[in-house]
């Protein structure tokens, strides 16, 4: 299949009665996944991939251990950078509700061959992320029962034990998960409300757990205590913000099973992000209050998961750690359901190999089947390189990170020249006689007003900073042992990697289509 240039959004006036269907077909596609997600299964989406418990509890050790607990305030400097980011993706997402998001929206404001480039790079850092949700079961699972730890020795991530022992975690949690997305859009978006719930509950019990058996009061945060300078090992320590404070953008990932997305996503993108934003960053300032011990090491490398077990009554801190487990599968799930739209997305406009397989989709269950397969795959195999070393864990964390703040980047530099150049984000043949543009129901579409150039232009000099920050091929975090310079440089390499594929696919794509065409015109001639 060839594919074509995407046609504009076409907004409907209020009152026409024209359904989510028919404005996705102003698109040129047709409804073919199931639209059955309301208000708060949206919000869901998005905060499900955040999924703080998950990403606090896996990466709060890392944090510590270089930023000491001065690391606490990267977070509401990476929260303020990601809500500048979202708040332009919130635009986005009223004026083009499709799934394949990243990619929809790169591709609309910049080029097709651009776009594809996001998209791509996109869905790699899906997978990777899926692979490194996954791992974060070893986090928590050996802490709740000793059993977990199937393959005996020190369950902690950073040693041979503990990782390998993460791959095998990892990849039964994957084949749960690939079956739960090859079920029914129904019982994948259930399933994601109550692990929503169950996560939201569980982080504010915590929350409120820690500041009762708190240690220590707030002003120990003005003090670093962690690996170099201040500057760097700040710089460092907002990995574990960096890390959490992303995935907002699955609320507009699943427009097209949303009921009026044009109002719903804006919404449920930033709430997702700000509600998120907000637990995450009190985890982890009690964390820091209420761990028995800054000085004896265990907080730098058990993280949160000791001092649940140390501080409280220690039933009542392994059922808080099984909720921690439930809301690593539901990020697992939701993540991996994310990737498989963005590949959806993708084949049905013919850009990926085998497209026709990649855009099917199941008239019974209203899901794709072979994205979910190949996301699903693809992250095991990702997972088990933490069988070959530790390292590999903080490795494949740190990439997928780098992969979707640039994709972001990618999607807030196209909009920055619309903006500069004085174009509009969507062309609307349905805007008002005043040029408004409203959703399902009158309003109009959500937008920055005059505050748009300004925020977007820091939106994207953030991401770029931020991406430069994550993928610096850093020795003493990624190489810490040394002797393993590809783990150094494993980001950059990764990234390097991703683009001379997709650089050689597209070339030889070209060639194919420009060999298929040449007998044509040689027998118009």
């Amino acid at each position: 299949m060839t594919a074509t240039a995407p046609t504009e959004v076409r907004s409907s006036p209020p009152g026409t009665g024209r359904g989510d269907s028919a404005a996705l077909a102003g698109f040129g596609y047709r409804q073919e996944l199931h639209r059955s997600m309301g208000r708060y299964a949206s919000f869901a989406a998005g905060f499900s991939f955040i999924s703080v418990l998950t990403t606090v509890f896996q990466f709060f050790a890392f944090g510590f251990s270089f930023g000491g607990t001065a690391f606490f305030w990267t977070w509401p400097a990476v929260l303020i950078g990601q809500l500048l980011v979202a708040a332009c993706f919130a635009e986005l997402a009223a004026r083009y509700p499709l799934s394949g998001a990243i990619y929809q929206w790169s591709t609309r404001l910049s080029t097709p061959a651009f776009g594809w480039f996001a998209g791509w790079i996109m869905v790699i850092g899906q997978v990777v992320v899926v692979a490194a949700a996954a791992l974060a079961l070893q986090v928590v699972l050996p802490a709740v029962w000793s059993g977990f730890q199937l393959l005996g020795g020190d369950p902690a991530p950073t040693t041979a034990t503990g990782a390998g022992n993460a791959a095998l975690l990892a990849v039964v949690l994957l084949a749960l998960t690939t079956t739960v997305n090859l079920l029914d859009n129904r019982i994948m978006s259930a399933v994601n409300r109550v692990g929503v719930t169950a996560e939201i509950i569980g982080a504010v019990l915590i929350v409120v757990l820690l500041f009762t058996h708190a240690e220590r009061g707030p002003g120990i945060t003005l003090h670093t205590g962690g690996q170099g300078g201040t500057v760097g090992a700040l710089l460092v320590g907002s990995f574990t913000a960096a890390y959490v404070l992303i995935g907002f953008d699955s609320a507009g990932e699943m427009s097209e099973e949303t009921h009026s997305p044009r109002r719903t996503a804006p919404r449920t993108i930033l709430l997702a992000l700000a509600s998120a934003g907000v637990l995450g960053g009190l985890l982890v300032l009690g964390g820091v209050l209420a761990a028995p011990s800054l000085v004896d090491g265990r907080l730098a490398t058990e993280g949160l998961s000791y001092v649940l077990t140390s501080s409280l009554d220690p039933g009542v801190g392994k059922l808080l750690l099984a909720d921690v487990a439930v809301a690593v599968a539901v990020a697992t799930l939701a993540i991996q359901t994310a990737g498989s739209r963005m590949l959806f997305s993708m084949a049905r406009d013919g850009v990926l190999p085998c497209s026709v397989r990649l855009a099917k989709v199941s008239p019974r269950t209203g899901m794709p089947a072979a994205p979910a397969l190949l996301v699903g795959a693809g992250a095991a195999a990702l997972g088990l390189l933490n069988l070959a070393s530790p390292d590999a864990f903080l490795a494949i964390g740190t990439t997928c990170i780098a992969m979707l703040y640039l994709a972001y980047a990618m999607v807030t530099g196209p909009m920055l020249l619309r903006r500069l150049r004085g174009l509009p984000l969507a062309a609307d043949a349905d805007a008002d006689a005043d040029g408004t543009v409203r959703d399902e129901a009158g309003d109009p579409l959500f937008s920055l007003g005059r505050f748009g150039l300004p925020v977007n232009a820091l939106a994207f000099l953030y991401g770029v900073g931020m991406t430069i920050n994550l993928a610096w091929p850093r020795a003493a975090v990624y190489d810490p042992a040394g002797g393993h310079w590809y783990f150094q440089w494993f980001t950059v390499l990764f990234l390097l990697v991703t683009v001379g594929i997709g650089a050689l696919y597209r070339l030889l794509r070209a060639r194919r289509v420009g060999a298929a065409a040449e007998p044509v015109m040689t027998e118009i001639q």
